[in-house]
């Protein structure tokens, strides 16, 4: 199983349902180093499925003391690829290390990323 951690749309029970054809559970996690932002989405189908076209988005900061609270989900690698077809160009997927130790993909902001960092 892959491990992803949501902040904003993903969490949203139609969303989840209409990208993976299920509702996730999942567990409350902290991403450190980041602060949440928004983003204007122009994908007709993204805001279809969200209801908004108005997003957030992580921004790396690097501080310690900058925290983002929300969900990791556990998903199959299919469902992965699937949410990876549901963000826009905007996000870049990383592996992103938790205030719980654990570690799980995250959708950031592309263009705040180190690109040392990009694994996706």
């Amino acid at each position: 199983m892959e491990r992803l951690f949501s902040y904003g749309t993903l969490q949203m029970e139609q969303v989840q349902e209409k990208t993976f054809g299920r509702k996730l559970s999942g567990e409350k996690d902290t991403l450190m180093g980041y602060v949440l932002s928004d983003i204007k989405i122009k994908d007709p189908e993204v805001i279809k499925t969200s209801g908004t076209d108005t997003h957030p988005i992580l921004k790396f900061t690097g501080n310690g003391t900058d925290i983002v609270e929300g969900t990791v989900f556990e998903l199959t690698p299919s469902e992965l690829a699937q949410a990876d077809e549901y963000e826009v160009e905007e996000y870049v997927r990383i592996l992103g290390e938790f205030e719980s130790g654990k570690n799980a993909w995250v959708y950031v902001c592309a263009a705040t990323e180190p690109a040392k960092n990009s694994d996706a």
